[in-house]
């Protein structure tokens, strides 16, 4: 399918494959001969054409803590304590994996 739609990236394949599931090659060959422009349409040129949307393809962020931004926060906590007359609360450790 990649002879008849630009795909670019990662994600522009994980779409073109979700897409040859939900429509059918033979919907996808149609569009894209279809499309007047001239090159190979951007896939998501064809997903117009067909009228359907791909689903965001999102992969979970894993949240790693840095010791900058460990050093960061404190350090804000700190000004933030002296301001109210407050003793600085605990440094929070984050679990890592």
């Amino acid at each position: 399918m990649e002879h008849l739609v630009r795909v670019q990236n990662e994600r522009d394949r994980r779409a073109l494959t979700w897409l040859r599931g939900h429509v059918g090659d033979a919907a996808i060959v149609a569009a894209a001969q279809r499309y007047a422009g001239p090159a190979k349409p951007y896939l998501s040129a064809v997903c117009r054409m067909l009228g359907v949307t791909v689903p965001r393809f999102t992969a979970p962020r894993r949240h790693v803590a840095s010791a900058t931004a460990e050093q960061s926060l404190a350090t804000i906590r700190q000004i933030l304590a002296s301001r109210s007359g407050q003793r600085p609360p605990k440094p929070v450790t984050v679990p890592r994996g």
